[in-house]
């Protein structure tokens, strides 16, 4: 197949049918992943060879062509997958992920030992498969906050003291305003802004959703609030009892972003402005049982435990909260076979993946519920 992959031409992959191109980008990608294992092979033999002296990355700037920084980072990256993170470094062999990724997981694992950042490559390992950089980002995260919670914290404490917002200047008369912050505020923010924006956009408005967050950021840094329509910003924060009461320190998480220290989840529980429920959970599987909250109409208690339990949009990849998110029947409700309005056939998407289901047969998620925790979904052609 390897042979055959890198004898074909434009022509070749012009005359073919759907799956077979979709094969040939899917095998190219393995390819890919695995000559960038060589690569990184390679690299750190070269650094081995050398010394570990700081010429090596001028040595390797030059071979390949890149920045020194860039170089720079190449070696250290190859250092760390060879050392700290071999099975890491076994799945791009296996074609299971790129250097883009596995560089991800080495910036997250920067501050561990040598032995934790190993235990973090033992548990992510045979779960890389189908994941996206992002995703994988996330699980080695994850895995950072449960092998070492208290520098996790002690790390994340820092980083709020790192907070700044920066001006930089573009062309023909634009700019761009970045603001480096803490995750909860910066949720907190967008949810206001994006939803003063959703009931700015009727009919009669001309300008886009990206245009009217941005005026509507404007107009409130600046003060101009006459006009702009009230909302509440929520932002939705999972916390265990456990983690609430200080006997763990594991498990909260920011929906839309994903864990976070449980001392800064407590200090946004002593928020006065904060309000909590209940929301009752398998006590062996975590699996969200009940909302702790009793209406009169079965559907809307319904949405709220799809999107308690989903946290975000379900297609691969996508981090959208739920609470932004469009419920949608994984099964057509008007196809009626197995279109029921269930728990088990209900899933969060995003209105950008939403409108890609309905418009493209062809790009379907298939959900499957293995338990009310895990949600398998795959895209399927």
């Amino acid at each position: 197949m390897m042979y055959d992959l890198f004898s074909l031409c434009g022509d070749d992959i012009s005359r073919m049918s759907d799956h077979a191109t979709v094969e040939t980008m899917t095998v190219a990608r393995e390819a890919i992943c695995r000559a960038q294992a060589i690569q990184v092979h390679a690299i750190s033999r070269l650094s081995r060879i050398r010394g570990h002296t700081r010429w090596v990355a001028e040595e390797v700037a030059l071979e390949l062509c890149a920045g020194k920084q860039a170089a720079a980072g190449l070696v250290d990256v190859a250092e760390t997958l060879t050392t700290r993170l071999p099975r890491l470094l076994a799945a791009m062999e296996h074609g299971e992920i790129d250097l883009r990724t596995a560089t991800k997981v080495c910036e997250v694992t920067a501050a561990l030992s040598d032995e934790q950042a190993r235990a973090v490559d033992e548990r992510i390992a045979g779960r890389l498969a189908g994941k996206d950089s992002e995703k994988v980002r996330r699980m080695a995260r994850d895995a950072v906050c449960a092998i070492d919670p208290d520098g996790y914290a002690k790390r994340a404490t820092k980083r709020r003291k790192d907070r700044r917002l920066e001006l930089i200047h573009a062309d023909e008369g634009m700019a761009s305003l970045w603001a480096y912050l803490p995750a909860e505020i910066a949720s907190a923010i967008y949810a206001r802004v994006d939803g003063i924006a959703r009931k700015l956009k009727t009919k009669d408005e001309d300008r886009t959703l990206d245009q009217l967050r941005v005026d509507v950021l404007a107009d409130l840094a600046l003060g101009k609030h006459e006009g702009l329509p009230g909302v509440l910003a929520q932002v939705y924060v999972h916390v265990p009892i456990d983690a609430a009461l200080g006997i763990t320190n594991t498990g909260c998480e920011l929906e839309g972003h994903g864990r976070i220290p449980a001392e800064i989840a407590r200090e946004i529980m002593a928020d006065p402005n904060s309000v909590w429920r209940k929301v009752t959970c398998d006590p062996v599987s975590g699996a969200v049982l009940d909302v702790g909250r009793t209406r009169y109409r079965p559907p809307a208690a319904l949405d709220e435990f799809v999107r308690v339990r989903d946290r975000t949009c379900r297609a691969p990849g996508c981090r959208r909260p739920a609470q932004r998110s469009d419920i949608d029947h994984h099964h057509d409700y008007q196809r009626g076979k197995n279109g029921h309005t269930s728990k088990t056939n209900l899933n969060c998407l995003c209105r950008r993946h939403h409108r890609l289901k309905v418009r493209h047969e062809a790009l379907v998620y298939r959900m499957e519920v293995k338990d009310l925790r895990r949600l398998a979904v795959a895209a399927v052609g």
